[in-house]
């Protein structure tokens, strides 16, 4: 994530504080110091980080923190809402139309992922929303990206508009608009032009196409490696087109996320989304609440129950646990544990959204996710009755399964330990829900894959 070093950072100076036996006015200083230091070496705007301590010090200090009966978690909630509010604690949703169409115009510089963004978008916007999208390709000067747009609109089940390259953009948006209209989308997006820095010729276009459609929702998609460049090219295009919102793209990279920090203060235009990975599901609305939450390494729990949501099949989940309470649990509910947790993404990303989690190496988390489909390809190698009754599963059968599978014996052995571990665990945990508690390791589950 872009904000690891901070959270680390953070991290250790709350933990710091929180130690001190009292807090004085020198207390809060020095902790802002350090706070301050962590910021600009985030590649926060330095403008930014010195208003953004100036107003928590006025709490601190205006509360009187230090007479607080838990002082540092005080700084800490403080700390927490002056983050939600630089990074928007207002307006960071899409405002869709209820009548007609929805009108979205995509916008940036070349190279930037613009056009993979607006099928990610088309699909969050399909998928998760519920609304019927069209996208219309804009950007006439590459070949290139409109073949690519075509190539995701199939991808992602949407409808395109593609008139080529010898049509101006502003009449493809004309269109675009017309067949929106006319055929009762929900939502069009517009997928235009960019240009490898900024020109007086791209911004006379897009404010052509603007005039033309008139567009309830202006998106800059930037990307968070930029720095502070990315807050310079938010102001010149939010200067010229007055926009609506912002897509970083890339906070899940090693970005030191000063911008994410930087662009809506020093430009008051809100984020919207965030891109968190390559796959086309990998697109999130931003809630400065939840990254607020994250950078102070609080976790995401409610990001994590929403993954979960959408993609844990309750059928499914509920059949486990009917199995699990009365006392069954074979290798097929353990794949089928594995697969629910594969599709809610990385095992990492997970992790993170967990409050409380130790930090697990890049290193780690790829180690646990060959485990997964290791285990995967072992369990695929056994009959269904072996699936099914793994007690039969002795040196024979174990060699057999370890020739079709390309493993070893020992590797099989791993698998039916995990298995034992999960079965024991599971057996628990329908004691302690039958006593009404929960047990102290949790699950003893997919987590402690190693």
């Amino acid at each position: 994530m872009a904000f690891e070093s901070l959270t680390e950072k953070l991290s250790l100076i709350f933990k710091k504080i929180k130690g001190q036996a009292r807090i004085t006015e020198k207390n809060i200083d020095d902790m802002l110091k350090e706070v301050r230091i962590a910021l600009l070496e985030a590649d926060v705007n330095y403008k930014v980080v010195k208003e953004f301590t100036n107003k928590v010090k006025e709490k601190a200090i205006g509360q009187e923190v230090y007479l607080k009966l838990n002082p540092g978690q005080m700084l800490v909630k403080i700390v927490h809402d002056e983050l939600v509010e630089l990074l928007g604690s207002d307006d960071s949703e899409l405002h869709l139309q209820n009548n007609r169409p929805t009108i979205i115009m995509l916008v940036g510089l070349q190279g930037s992922g613009k056009t993979t963004t607006a099928g990610k978008l088309a699909l969050y916007l399909k998928d998760k929303l519920k609304k019927k999208v069209l996208l219309a390709a804009g950007d006439v000067y590459r070949p290139a990206a409109i073949d690519q747009l075509d190539q995701i609109a199939k991808q992602v089940g949407v409808p395109i508009i593609n008139m080529g390259t010898d049509v101006s953009p502003v009449l493809i948006a004309k269109k675009a608009k017309e067949e929106a209209y006319n055929n009762h989308y929900d939502v069009l997006i517009i997928d235009t032009a960019g240009r490898l820095q900024i020109d007086e010729a791209l911004m006379d276009e897009l404010n052509n196409i603007k005039n033309e459609v008139n567009p309830d929702e202006i998106l800059l998609l930037v990307d968070a490696m930029a720095g502070q460049d990315a807050v310079n090219v938010a102001n010149a295009f939010n200067e010229k087109l007055a926009l609506t919102g912002v897509i970083m793209s890339k906070l899940d990279g090693d970005a030191r996320g000063g911008a994410a920090l930087s662009i809506r203060h020093m430009t008051g235009v809100p984020i919207k989304f965030a891109g968190v990975g390559e796959k086309m599901t990998d697109l999130d609305a931003f809630h400065p609440d939840r990254m607020a939450d994250r950078i102070l390494g609080m976790g995401d729990v409610m990001t994590l129950v929403e993954k979960a949501q959408e993609e844990i099949d309750e059928k499914e989940m509920r059949k486990t646990v009917n199995k699990m309470s009365s006392g069954k649990f074979d290798l097929n509910d353990m794949l089928a544990q594995m697969k629910q947790v594969q599709r809610m993404g990385s095992l990492g990303g997970l992790l993170k959204l967990i409050p409380g989690m130790p930090k697990i190496t890049p290193e780690q988390t790829e180690a646990a996710e060959k485990q997964m489909k290791l285990f995967e390809v072992i369990i695929n190698s056994m009959t269904p009755y072996e699936r099914s009754h793994p007690e039969v599963l002795k040196y024979s059968r174990k060699n057999r399964v370890a020739r079709g599978s390309g493993t070893n014996l020992a590797q099989i052995n791993q698998v039916l330990k995990k298995y034992d571990q999960m079965k024991e665990a599971m057996k628990q945990m329908d004691q302690y829900r039958k006593s009404g508690r929960m047990p102290p390791g949790g699950l003893g589950g997919l987590g402690g894959l190693r």
